[in-house]
């Protein structure tokens, strides 16, 4: 029963995190550690497959080896994330409070990107 949960779980998370790519008030990387922490307790495949995945498994092997991020993946994130951000407060939120909340999750989410390790590519 445990594994059904644990595999369960891990598809939520990884679908999650798949939904976190293009959008991005929705974290990724966080949602693919948890999927790969789910799948490790319930099926080693699973797991297999995520951390060598060629799309996905750079996101879980730089966290956890380096415990940061690419200066490219953080730049990119940042800008998507302002840009979609901008655009919501200003042109489709109608409430002033939703305006603020909106730039109050930006700078925060920048400061966590911010704050963690760049990686240098080699």
């Amino acid at each position: 029963m445990k594994k059904i949960f644990y595999t369960a779980g891990g598809i939520v998370a990884l679908i999650l995190g798949l939904i976190g790519i293009p959008v991005p008030m929705l974290p990724t990387t966080p949602f693919l550690l948890l999927a790969a922490f789910l799948f490790a307790k319930s099926s080693d495949r699973l797991y297999n497959w995520l951390i060598y995945n060629r799309y996905l498994g750079k996101y879980i092997r730089n966290y956890r080896e380096h415990h940061g991020i690419p200066l490219n993946v953080k730049l990119s994130s940042i800008a998507l994330l302002w840009i979609t951000i901008l655009y919501s407060a200003f042109r489709i939120a109608d409430q002033v409070w939703l305006k603020i909340l909106l730039i109050v999750i930006a700078v925060s989410v920048s400061i966590h990107i911010l704050s963690l390790k760049t990686i240098r590519k080699k």
